[in-house]
């Protein structure tokens, strides 16, 4: 199931990017994640690259150097693309192949590539894109410790429904509106319903709230009507990214019986912009969430013996906030939350199988969402929503401004990152926005 530890892997590893040898580097030449960049104010089509350090590695340009002619000629020209779809599509082999051919490209040797000029460019002279047209997304409840918390605010006598356990729940979002890292966040307006009023009404969200999550994208996809098993079930995925999930509470509230989310959900959701391969997080990887006592076992074709085993990433993911009056004082970005990916209920092979289990097809490209990353701990929960209480419990910024939701200007950053003894750190960059007012 997962990818195998190789020579990529090295933590001795050094190259030739000066700045990819630094410790707090998210993108290590152990790591390689995959992105779509344009020139900022070009006209040039988009492109793929590699982040190395705090530069980026062309591959267009790799391959007109002739630095890929190793490779099998379909994936030297799903390397020319405009978007990862074509590399996703060739499953992960060929994902598996270039990491290794980049690897050995940007290893320290003793000496640089003669065309090292023309290979790289600066992060901070790109616009980052999405990585791939998504034609799919699907957003997942897989944190038992989130459904908790949320079902305490709504249902206290009864938080967790009685499917929870024994199915991973999930809903089919908007495609359409996804958006990169650093795009701005309009608050959306729609129908609210506050308590003390007897009739809804229409106007901008004022309970607009983020929620942490892991994408992970579909590489291979399957035919409709051919189920995915759980044996087989991560060979269909590329790689992972940072999701922020905006959500509208108050509309969302209104609107989700009996259908589930709708308009609060589909005004925006942010990815980060690099998609970090399973080839760079297999040293990462860990036993699926350890069940309570008690709980049931998860039906024969949700369970197998190697995702048990290794079924969960060892991701540890951030939440800061930045209001405009902290920028203005040259006051940092203020935590506001740590989780743990590997304490998920359901693992990532377990809501794919279960996605394709009636027959669904999945397609490259496609975003699957895990859920908000909560855990059990204070501070470790993934929304505003379970951090305040539902807005009874307001948090104070360095600044002494409260939030109980979010405010328009503030900026919200999520982090992610894998650690462990005898590897390289790898990261995952950031994923950012912005809140602006609605018109």
């Amino acid at each position: 199931m997962s990818r195998s530890i190789d020579q990529t892997h090295d933590p001795s590893l050094r190259s030739w990017v000066e700045s990819a040898n630094q410790k707090d580097t998210d993108f290590p030449i152990q790591n390689l994640p995959f992105g779509v960049f344009r020139h900022r104010n070009s006209a040039q089509s988009s492109r793929i690259g590699v982040a190395i350090g705090d530069q980026i590695l062309d591959l267009t340009s790799c391959y007109q150097s002739g630095l890929l002619q190793e490779l099998p000629e379909q994936l030297q020209a799903a390397c020319t693309a405009s978007n990862l779809n074509p590399l996703m599509a060739l499953g992960n082999w060929a994902s598996s192949a270039l990491r290794t051919c980049l690897s050995e490209l940007l290893r320290w040797n003793g000496q640089k590539p003669l065309s090292e000029t023309k290979l790289l460019l600066p992060m901070v002279e790109v616009e980052l894109l999405l990585p791939a047209n998504i034609g799919d997304y699907t957003d997942f409840y897989a944190s038992i410790f989130h459904a908790t918390n949320v079902g305490k605010l709504f249902r206290p006598d009864n938080p967790l429904l009685p499917n929870y356990k024994y199915v991973p729940v999930g809903y089919h979002g908007r495609a359409s509106s996804i958006v990169p890292s650093g795009t701005p966040i309009k608050r959306p307006q729609g129908q609210r319903k506050p308590p003390e009023d007897s009739v809804p009404r229409f106007g901008p969200s004022v309970l607009l709230d983020y929620e942490v999550e892991v994408g992970f994208l579909i590489g291979a996809g399957n035919e409709l009507g051919q189920p995915i098993s759980i044996d087989t079930a991560e060979s269909h995925v590329f790689g992972l990214c940072l999701v922020n999930d905006w959500s509208a509470r108050d509309i969302q509230a209104w609107e989700y019986q009996p259908l589930g989310p709708f308009l609060g959900k589909s005004f925006a959701t942010t990815i980060s912009p690099w998609v970090v391969t399973l080839e760079a997080l297999a040293p990462f990887r860990c036993p699926a969430f350890s069940r309570s006592q008690g709980d049931p076992l998860p039906l024969p074709y949700l369970s197998d013996s190697i995702n048990t085993r290794l079924g969960g990433i060892d991701l540890k993911v951030e939440v800061l906030l930045n209001s405009a009056q902290m920028r203005e004082q040259g006051i940092e970005p203020f935590s506001i939350s740590h989780a743990a990916f590997r304490q998920m209920y359901w693992t990532m092979a377990q809501m794919i199988t279960h996605h394709t289990s009636n027959g669904c097809n999945l397609r490259p490209g496609d975003l699957l969402a895990s859920g908000t990353v909560s855990g059990a701990e204070s501070g470790s929960q993934g929304s505003l929503l379970e951090i305040t209480r539902r807005g009874s419990q307001p948090i104070k910024l360095p600044t002494d401004e409260m939030r109980t939701f979010l405010a328009d200007t503030d900026e919200v950053i999520i982090r992610g990152y894998c650690e462990q003894e005898n590897y390289a750190r790898v990261g995952f960059g950031e994923c950012q926005g912005i809140v602006i007012a609605a018109e």
